[in-house]
């Protein structure tokens, strides 16, 4: 018995040894994970921060180099948010118009860049004004006596307009070129609304106002399709123009191959038609830019990538003009925008110009607004500030791709405005709109309602019915004082009567050509001419230029990447796609101020 006790006891002392040396193997085992995860995460981040360094570092340009211009995903007025993931993935993001000037401008004058090479892929931009003024910048840079070659496996539209400028075009023998015209094609979601039980009750003041007709109408309004008509055809003429006099091809041919949609001839026909020099691969373009460098088919190209051409140190002198960015929808402090994106936030923005306002430093201001607008009452605000800027420094307005409503609104009180001809602009006129959910809460999910109040209308903005017709009409007169306020801001800032602004204001949008014909613009160009505007009313002969607000860091890149959204919004935004601005409104409606001072959510311009 006492012997099997003891073999019993070795057995447990046994096993309790092997349970101990078992756990103490899967705790070291578990910290030695997590110590060399730490230590790849710091490697990681280390990492980062040198690529990320390496890549900000002053480039220095090897003679006989080649810019590379790769056209591969969305022009937008700034890159923001995954500029750090593009880096280091190389895969195709946003592509800034800013670092897109600033290279092809840096190119121009640097000795040592013989020519540039487009490569196009799936390209897109926010407008066709952003594509015309990189356009015009090639133009500029062919003038310095420089070559450019284009290629590509497939030309979207837009992509085929900018490339067309290029001494010589070429196409993947199986290639495609997308040549179709121009088309706006709006929706409408009231008869969606309705069928849930909620409808908008709308005051507005002007016409041509066309934004509320996304959720008031079922079909375009008659004013409303004929400023859509007049901007549409007017893209169309200056794409068609500017190709025409670059391939020398008749305007006539070149409408007569978009309304026989050669998107799907054969390529071949490309080269008949002029649209292409010729039908290459890969290899051999890459041929044709040895030859045009003078190198041996065994000798390297030494290629320059646009961020690194922005990296090319260049010479600072003279005083400095302030360009500052403000693109986005137009919101009031905290507020978000339609679509979640980039906005101008008017506390932010009001902050920034009084720091530029008090910079001595700063000569000049020039105002880069690309926007279709937002709160009237965010948009005012900015409008004051741009007066007591204005008041102790010059400032020039550089519209992109859209400065209208609320855009042209933080414009009108410049000293200078200069626009792209294809920018969208002008649209003076105010509206509200009112969400009505009552029949949706008593009808169809059977909410009732009763009320005691005190005074007559205490009940005003209740959800148990819409508003009725006085409060409507203290609606409209609130809005129509917003309107006469937008109206004389107009009229002070560009020198006219209110009578000449009404002639052209009721809500009605121009493209840039033809606001300069009702002075709503002062000069056609592009951002550099709003620069020399800016150094000739502050008396520079020397100048230079800084970019506002800075650049988010990558550290704020990594982590905005990181915050930015969540799974389903991305999704719903993939679904959705061109749809997802408008429904995004209904859902934000409560947070945008009354009175909205914008153009429609999405001009659907394709």
């Amino acid at each position: 018995m006492a012997n099997r006790v003891k073999r019993v006891n070795f057995a447990i002392q046994t096993n309790y040894s092997i349970m101990k040396q078992f756990f103490k193997m899967v705790f070291a085992t578990m910290v030695g994970m997590l110590l060399f995860g730490l230590l790849t995460m710091f490697i990681g981040i280390m990492c980062i921060i040198g690529m990320v360094s390496s890549g900000n570092s002053s480039v220095k340009l090897r003679d006989n180099s080649v810019v590379v211009m790769n056209l591969s995903g969305d022009l937008n007025e700034r890159s923001e948010g995954n500029s750090l993931l593009s880096s280091l993935t190389g895969q195709g993001g946003e592509i800034g118009l800013d670092d897109v000037l600033t290279a092809i401008n840096k190119a121009k004058d640097d000795e040592n860049v013989k020519g540039l090479y487009i490569e196009a892929g799936m390209f897109s931009a926010d407008s066709y004004a952003s594509v015309q003024a990189v356009r015009h910048a090639l133009s500029e840079f062919k003038k310095a006596g420089k070559w450019i070659v284009a290629y590509a496996d497939t030309y979207t539209q837009s992509s085929y307009y900018l490339a067309s400028v290029a001494d010589k075009v070429y196409l993947n023998p199986l290639g495609q070129i997308d040549w179709h015209g121009i088309a706006s094609q709006p929706y409408f979601l009231k008869d969606l609304m309705a069928k849930f039980g909620v409808k908008v009750q709308l005051s507005k003041v002007g016409a041509y106002k066309s934004a509320p007709e996304m959720f008031t109408a079922d079909k375009m309004s008659d004013s409303n399709r004929e400023q859509v008509t007049a901007y549409v055809n007017g893209i169309w003429e200056n794409v068609v123009k500017e190709v025409s006099e670059s391939r020398k091809i008749s305007v006539d041919s070149l409408n007569a191959y978009a309304d026989r949609l050669i998107t799907f001839e054969d390529p071949q026909n490309y080269v008949k038609y002029k649209m292409v020099d010729g039908l290459l691969y890969t290899d051999e373009v890459k041929m044709k830019v040895k030859a045009q460098l003078g190198l041996k088919d065994d000798e390297f190209i030494n290629q320059v990538g646009i961020i690194d051409m922005c990296n090319v140190k260049s010479k600072r002198s003279g005083e400095e003009i302030a360009v500052y960015y403000a693109y986005g929808d137009i919101v009031d402090g905290d507020a978000q925008g339609i679509a979640s994106s980039h906005v101008i936030d008017a506390q932010v923005v009001c902050k920034d110009l009084e720091k530029l306002m008090n910079d001595e430093d700063v000569k000049a201001v020039v105002l880069r607004v690309n926007s279709g607008g937002g709160s009237a009452y965010a948009s005012e605000q900015i409008w004051h500030q741009v007066e007591m800027l204005k008041a102790k420094k010059p400032v020039v307005v550089s519209m992109g791709g859209m400065a209208a409503s609320g855009g042209y609104y933080i414009s009108c009180g410049s000293n200078w405005i200069v626009a792209e001809p294809t920018t969208i602009t002008g649209s003076i006129g105010i509206f509200g709109m009112f969400p009505d959910a009552s029949q949706l809460l008593t009808e169809k999910l059977g909410v009732k309602f009763d009320e005691v109040k005190t005074n007559k209308n205490s009940g005003f903005g209740t959800m148990a019915r819409p508003f009725n017709e006085e409060e409507m009409t203290y609606l409209d007169n609130y809005v129509e004082r917003g309107y006469e306020l937008f109206r004389s801001r107009v009229a002070a800032g560009r020198k006219m009567s209110v009578d000449d602004v009404e002639a052209i204001a009721q809500g009605r949008v121009w493209l840039g050509q033809d606001a300069l014909k009702n002075k709503l613009v002062d000069q056609l160009g592009g951002l550099d001419d709003a620069v020399k505007k800016a150094a000739s009313l502050a008396k520079l002969s020397e100048y230079h230029t800084s970019s506002y607000p800075g650049q988010k860091s990558w550290t704020e890149q990594l982590f905005s990447s990181m915050d930015k959204g969540n799974y389903l919004d991305d999704n719903l935004r993939n679904v959705l796609g061109e749809y997802y601005d408008g429904l995004m409104l209904l859902r934000n409606i409560d947070k945008q101020h009354v009175l909205q001072a914008r153009v429609p959510f999405y001009l659907n311009v394709r």
